[in-house]
């Protein structure tokens, strides 16, 4: 039996990518948590975040889906881009 997979979205619209809904999960609550922790969070301190935390026990790429769950989470409308921010910030949407 296939796992369930689910269909990234892009914010600009871009083809998304197909990935493990599990893989998806773990990493959707990760970045939700943090956020909601720090308020607003640089792109580059959450990604090293989750590689810290997450590398022994997540059977993927972290860096990879930690930037393709984030981007589904902006086309989503759940968090977003601070306008104006280098290195970009991120936090949840109003």
């Amino acid at each position: 039996m296939s796992e369930e997979k689910i269909l990234t979205l892009h914010p600009q619209g871009k083809k998304g990518v197909n990935i493990l809904k599990r893989r998806y999960d773990v990493i959707k609550e990760y970045i939700l948590q943090t956020v909601k922790e720090y308020t607003e969070i640089s792109y580059s301190k959450l990604d090293d975040m989750a590689n810290r935390d997450l590398s022994k026990t997540f059977d993927g790429k972290v860096s990879w889906y930690i930037v393709s769950v984030k981007l589904d989470l902006e086309a989503r409308g759940i968090i977003e881009r601070i306008p104006k921010t280098s290195p970009h910030k991120i936090r949840l949407k109003e």
